[in-house]
């Protein structure tokens, strides 16, 4: 989340407060005790950023979960959040298709649909049987390793050459922090939930959604060899699209691979909020 600091006593210059808070279940974040986390996230944070840090308005920027999250924040808590930034549409809208899609969202759900079957088998089973996975993996150093290498190798921009766009001390890190918290089996829980949310959860959401996202301003930086690649007529059935950036090059772990070209989009769309000009 990104904050104005003038407004709240801090530097009158062209810098942002940014909070960087840790989803449940990852990394060395607290360990869920139920389901359904994931759905709960947003107001999490928006107690952090109010109530325990004292920010009466921030922005909120996500991708993959974070993009899910940030989108329930804009939803849920429109008073606090001024503006968000996101680098794809959540996954979820994929799996309610309209009837009247655009000539480009059906090439998007063509192109959807034949990605799923050879690319998305880890998330079919870290959806249904997580616990059977999280044990191989915690287990095995080297299958941890290959479970998530992989994705970096398959969703970045590198063209088959990993350490193209990865140094293998960024790429040991990543695993090492799954492994040394055993957090592997609380990182599937938010696609279990999701597979597994009763109906009345899902009118909630539904409901919620139509509420809340469309008045919060919305920006997205798109990555051209991300796994997601929505068009704009997409994004703008849920959210209230003022800014749409094609980046030149990069992928799904935009600020890992870019951080300039990530960290520039975000500065130029928060800081018309920042002076108070809004979109």
């Amino acid at each position: 989340m990104l904050t104005d600091p003038e407004s709240f006593g801090g530097r009158a210059d062209d810098a942002f407060d940014v909070i960087v808070p840790d989803l449940p279940g990852y990394g060395f974040s607290d360990k869920p005790k139920k389901h359904g986390a994931i759905f709960r996230v947003n107001d999490l944070w928006a107690r952090l950023m109010t109530d325990k840090l004292g920010y009466a308005q921030f922005g909120a920027h996500g991708g993959d979960w974070g993009s899910t999250v940030t989108e329930q924040l804009a939803r849920s808590h429109s008073d606090a959040v001024v503006a968000i930034h996101l680098t794809d549409v959540p996954f979820v809208h994929i799996f309610k298709k309209p009837d009247d899609p655009s000539p480009a969202e059906k090439q998007f759900f063509d192109l959807n649909d034949k990605w799923l079957p050879k690319e998305g088998a880890y998330a079919t089973i870290q959806s249904s049987k997580p616990q059977s996975l999280a044990h191989g993996l915690n287990d095995s150093p080297v299958g941890l390793a290959s479970w998530l290498v992989e994705k970096f190798r398959a969703w970045s921009d590198c063209d088959g050459e990993i350490e193209s766009r990865f140094t293998k001390d960024e790429l040991l890190t990543q695993v090492m922090i799954y492994w040394v918290t055993e957090s592997i089996g609380t990182s599937f829980l938010p696609y279990y939930d999701y597979a597994n949310a009763g109906a009345l959860t899902w009118i909630q959401e539904g409901v919620k959604n139509w509420i809340g996202s469309p008045k919060v301003p919305a920006a997205f930086a798109l990555f051209p060899r991300d796994i997601s690649q929505p068009p704009r007529e997409w994004a703008q059935r849920f959210f209230n699209v003022q800014r749409w950036t094609e980046m030149p090059r990069g992928g799904h772990f935009a600020a890992l691979e870019e951080p300039e070209l990530l960290a520039e989009d975000i500065r130029i769309w928060f800081r018309a909020f920042r002076d108070g000009r809004g979109t």
